[in-house]
């Protein structure tokens, strides 16, 4: 038995490092909307929204985003119509998350961990934003197209694109790094 945990130490760290990081920062972000009313929409993606809405004002589209009356989400008109509402799914937090448990469990140097952690949660947050603004377009001319842009489309894109990040990280940070 001795001879197995020897053998498979290095994977026996990543996954509880892993696995560690990744309930840590989704019970902390969970105490986080727990201090929300059930009705309220969370700051994070307040924020979210106000950024989408900004990124297509620079390109001079008519859009409004509201609070809901009656539920705890935000409720997105373009071009006068009620066009789709961003939850707190849609803030990218839970990727987030993921992508720095993977890198803390695959950590190189301190400095190049934290800056490495900081530009893939600004990339990841931008890429979702841009992400919230082209589906809210692409949804109003191509509503039958629903399922497979929000499903898969948009989906494959952000976690493809972490997918990226972690092959750079391990291949060119990490203490894995040839």
């Amino acid at each position: 038995m001795k001879k197995y945990l020897i053998q498979f130490k290095p994977f026996l760290i990543f996954i509880s490092t892993f696995f560690a990081a990744y309930i840590v920062l989704t019970l902390v972000y969970k105490l986080y909307l727990d201090t929300f009313d059930v009705n309220d929409v969370d700051g994070i993606t307040n924020i979210v929204g106000k950024n989408v809405a900004q990124l297509m004002n620079v390109f001079h589209c008519d859009i409004k985003i509201y609070k809901s009356i009656t539920d705890s989400w935000l409720e997105v008109w373009y071009n006068k119509h009620y066009s789709v509402r961003i939850v707190e799914g849609c803030n990218a937090v839970s990727v987030i998350i993921l992508f720095i448990s993977f890198v803390l469990a695959f950590s190189g140097k301190l400095k190049t961990t934290l800056s490495y952690i900081l530009f893939g949660i600004l990339f990841i947050y931008i890429l979702n934003v841009v992400r919230i603004a082209l589906l809210i377009v692409l949804l109003f001319y191509f509503p039958k197209y629903n399922h497979f842009l929000h499903g898969t489309f948009f989906p494959l894109i952000i976690y493809g694109s972490v997918f990226i990040l972690w092959i750079v990280w391990v291949n060119k940070f990490s203490k894995y790094a040839k």
